[in-house]
């Protein structure tokens, strides 16, 4: 007997399960359900899109109404945890793109910055390297003219 399930706990299990329904549009089910209840009759959808769970039979319409309320209740609040969630995540794209925008920015900066510096760099090196020799050929000369002397 433990291993069957109350009526009671299938409902309450299958309230917080999302279906699998590609279509499945809230209002046109509420709209559906609605006019189905004006005209006296209990919607067909109950039964046929297994909304409810197999002891939906055996409950009244009011109680079927009542788990149904909760069920869009429960996926309501699913729905707009999702699209907070979405809107939390498409805040954080942006600002993540802005960021990667400004990192490119100092990037091509830093870029120009090191061009630049290479440059000034290969030009110092021309400079020192002349300057060296140069000197090599005063000293030379120096040499030349102390041998002169002697």
């Amino acid at each position: 007997s433990s291993k069957i399930r109350s009526p009671e706990v299938q409902s309450v299990d299958d309230i917080a399960v999302l279906e699998d329904s590609i279509d499945f549009s809230l209002a046109k089910t509420i709209s559906k359900i609605e006019e189905k209840l004006e005209k006296g009759g209990l919607p067909d959808c109950l039964h046929d899109d297994d909304i409810i769970p197999s002891v939906g039979n055996e409950i009244g319409a009011e109680a079927q109404i009542r788990f149904l309320k909760a069920k869009l209740r429960v996926t309501q609040e699913e729905l707009d945890s999702v699209v907070s969630e979405c809107r939390k995540k498409d805040d954080e794209n942006q600002n993540l793109k802005s960021q990667l925008k400004d990192m490119e920015e100092e990037n091509t900066r830093l870029q120009r910055a090191i061009s630049m510096q290479r440059s000034q760099t290969e030009k110092y090196k021309m400079l020192s390297q002349e300057a060296n020799r140069k000197s090599d050929e005063l000293q030379q000369e120096v040499i030349a003219l102390e041998k002169v002397l002697q």
